[in-house]
C-alpha cells in the first residue's frame, strides 16, 4: 500500500517535464482521490469494511474513455476491494450527460479455518463483473439531477448471483461557501436487490475544499428505510482527503 500511495503522489509531478505541447488535441489526464477515513462503509451493506480505511480512487484515460481503478485497504494494510472500472462518455454536453462502464470487482474477506487442530486466519477474493448507466440533468453548472443503475453478477456459485441498484440523486458542486471555501453534496435514494432480498436507502456525502489547497474534508452517512439485506442500519465515517487533477497534451 505504501508504494500505491508513493506512486499516487509523485506521478503528477511529471508533467513539470512537458516542454512544447500541442494543445489542439484532446488532452490525457490523470485524477483522483486518496482519502483516509475512520469507517470503510459501501452503498452495498454487506460489502462494508466498518473499520478504518484508505481508499483510493483514480482515473486515467483521454477523451471520453477512462480507466477508473478503485483500491481499497483496511487501515492495517490487509486489502478489502479492489475494483477496476472502464468507462466512456457516451453523451456530454452543457445539459445533459450518460456514462456507461464495466469492471470486474475483487472483494476480500478474512475467514478463520481449522487445519489439524490449528486455527489460522485466510484472506479469499470473490470474484465479481458489473456494469452500469449513468445519466445526468444539468440543472446549471454546479447543481444536476441524475439516475444512477449499476448491476452485478457474482462469478462463483457462493456469491450473491444478481445485483441490481438503482438510485435517483441530487448533485451539487463547488458551491462557494466564502471566497476560499467550496462545498460539494450528493444526497441519493436508491432500490438495491441482490437475488431474491431487497431493500430501500438514502445516503448523503459532502466536501469542504479550501482553493488552491489539494486537502479536502468528506463525510458520509447511509440510513437504511426498509431492508431485507443484512447490514447496519445506520453508518457513517469521515475523512481527509488528497486530491489529484492533472492534464497532459502530447508534445509537438
Amino acid at each position: 500500500m505504501r508504494k500505491l500511495l508513493l506512486f499516487c503522489i509523485l506521478f503528477p509531478l511529471y508533467s513539470a517535464f512537458t516542454q512544447t505541447v500541442d494543445t489542439t488535441q484532446a488532452p490525457s489526464f490523470f485524477s483522483g482521490q486518496i482519502t483516509a477515513t475512520n469507517n470503510g462503509i459501501s452503498l452495498v451493506p454487506s460489502f462494508s469494511l466498518n473499520k478504518p480505511a484508505a481508499l483510493f480512487d483514480l482515473s486515467m484515460g483521454k477523451g471520453r474513455l477512462s480507466f477508473d481503478p478503485m483500491f481499497r485497504f483496511g487501515l492495517d494494510g490487509k486489502p478489502w476491494t479492489f475494483v477496476f472500472w472502464f468507462r466512456y462518455k457516451l453523451i456530454a454536453n452543457k445539459k445533459f450527460s450518460m456514462g456507461i462502464g464495466a469492471h470486474p470487482a475483487f472483494l476480500f474477506r478474512a475467514e478463520t479455518v481449522t487445519v489439524n487442530g490449528i486455527s489460522k486466519e485466510l484472506t479469499t477474493a470473490q470474484r465479481y463483473v458489473a456494469w452500469e448507466a449513468s445519466p445526468t440533468y444539468h440543472l446549471n453548472k454546479k447543481v444536476g439531477l441524475g439516475l444512477y443503475y449499476l448491476g452485478s453478477h457474482g462469478l462463483t456459485k457462493d456469491l450473491i448471483q444478481y445485483g441490481h441498484f438503482v438510485a435517483i440523486k441530487a448533485i451539487i458542486s463547488n458551491l462557494k461557501l466564502t471566497n476560499q471555501l467550496n462545498f460539494s453534496f450528493v444526497q441519493q435514494f436508491y432500490y438495491l436487490k441482490q437475488d431474491q432480498a431487497a431493500g430501500t436507502y438514502f445516503n448523503a456525502s459532502l466536501g469542504l475544499a479550501k482553493t488552491n489547497l489539494p486537502v479536502s474534508i468528506s463525510a458520509n452517512i447511509s440510513k437504511t428505510i426498509k431492508s431485507e439485506i443484512k447490514g447496519r442500519d445506520f453508518l457513517w465515517s469521515i475523512g481527509l482527503v488528497y486530491n489529484i487533477n492533472n492534464k497532459y497534451f502530447k508534445n509537438k
